[in-house]
C-alpha cells in the first residue's frame, strides 16, 4: 500500500476511483492492462487520501446533483477500506450534499454502509451493483480468489434488497471454455430473481484480453487449466473481444430472463438507469 496525491477525483462522467490497483485477484481482471498506466505492482494498492477532501470541493462546484459513480477500475470496498475508510467518509459527503451514489463491488462491505446508502436513496438515488461470474463456489475460488464468493454476494444482494437498494448486476465476463454453461448462466440468473435486481448488464457474453491482463491470465490458466492456453491462443489468437462459442445460446438465455421477468437488459438501458437522478418512485409521481 501506497498513498497518492491525487490532483483531481471525479471524472468528466462524475465517476471517481479513491483506489489504485487491487488485491482481489482475479485472474481475468481487465485493470492489469498496460493501457492503463500502472507502473506499481498491481497488487500494491495505491490510496487517495485527499479523495474526500477533492469530492467536497468538486460537489461544491456543481450547479446541479447528478449520480456519483464509483468502482469502475477498482472496487471502493477493497480489504483496506475497514481502515482507511475513503468510501465511506465519501458517502458522508455525497449525503450530505444531496447527490446520488452508484458503486460497483464484489465485496460484502458494502452492507457496512448501508446506513448512508438509505439516506442517500430517501433524498436522491442510491444503487449498489455486483458482479455475478461464477455459479460454482469453488470455481470461484479459483476464478476471484480473495473476495466475496458468489453465494455470499447473492446473500449481499438480498439484504440490499430488503432496504431497498436497487441493484444492478454484472454478469460478465464469462470466460470460454470454463463458465460459459447454461446450467452456470442459469444458476446466476436465479439468483438475480431471487434478489429482485433492477437490471442486468453482460457486454456480449464473453470476455475482453490485451497487453498485461492477457500475459496474467495466460499464467493463471497454465496453473490451474493446464492446456487450456493453448485452446484459447489457438481460438482467439491476439483478439482483444473473446466471445464464447456459446454466445448466442447464452446471450438469448439470459434476454429471456430479463424479458421475462421485466428486467433492464444491456449496457444502454442500465446505465440510462444508473445516470439518471430519477428513480422509479420519481417516475411513478409524475402520471
Amino acid at each position: 500500500m501506497h498513498d497518492i496525491e491525487a490532483k483531481s477525483i471525479l471524472s468528466p462522467k462524475n465517476g471517481m476511483n479513491l483506489y489504485r490497483g487491487c488485491t482481489h485477484g482475479c485472474i481475468y481482471c481487465d485493470s492489469r492492462s498496460e493501457c492503463y498506466g500502472m507502473t506499481e505492482t498491481f497488487e500494491d494498492v495505491g490510496v487517495k487520501r485527499n479523495g474526500p477532501e477533492l469530492l467536497e470541493a468538486a460537489l461544491k462546484r456543481k450547479r446541479s446533483r447528478c449520480m456519483i459513480g464509483t468502482g469502475a477500475m477498482t472496487d471502493p470496498y477493497l480489504p483496506i477500506e475497514k481502515t482507511e475508510e475513503l468510501t465511506r467518509r465519501c458517502l458522508e459527503i455525497i449525503e450530505r450534499r444531496g447527490f446520488g451514489f452508484s458503486c460497483i463491488t464484489k465485496s460484502d462491505l458494502v452492507l457496512r454502509d448501508l446506513d448512508l446508502l438509505q439516506s442517500i436513496n430517501s433524498k436522491a438515488k442510491a444503487v449498489v451493483q455486483m458482479t455475478l461470474t461464477t455459479w460454482d463456489e469453488e470455481l470461484c475460488r479459483i476464478l476471484e480468489p480473495n473476495v466475496a464468493t458468489t453465494y455470499r454476494r447473492f446473500e449481499v444482494l438480498k439484504e440490499l434488497q430488503k432496504a431497498g437498494i436497487p441493484t444492478v448486476v454484472w454478469l460478465t465476463p464469462i470466460l470460454p471454455f470454463i463458465n460459459d454453461r447454461p446450467e452456470n448462466i442459469k444458476g446466476l440468473l436465479e439468483y438475480c430473481g431471487e434478489a429482485g435486481v433492477k437490471g442486468i448488464i453482460t457486454f456480449g457474453v464473453g470476455m475482453t484480453l490485451r497487453r498485461g491482463n492477457r500475459e496474467y491470465f495466460y499464467r493463471k490458466l497454465d496453473q490451474h487449466f493446464p492446456g487450456l492456453k493453448q485452446q484459447y491462443m489457438r481460438s482467439f489468437g491476439s483478439s482483444y473481444v473473446i466471445g464464447s462459442p456459446k454466445g448466442k445460446v447464452l446471450d438469448k438465455l439470459i434476454g429471456d430472463f430479463c424479458k421475462q421477468h421485466k428486467l433492464l437488459h444491456g449496457g444502454g438501458p442500465v446505465f440510462a438507469y444508473l445516470d439518471s437522478m430519477e428513480d422509479d418512485r420519481q417516475q411513478l409521481s409524475l402520471f
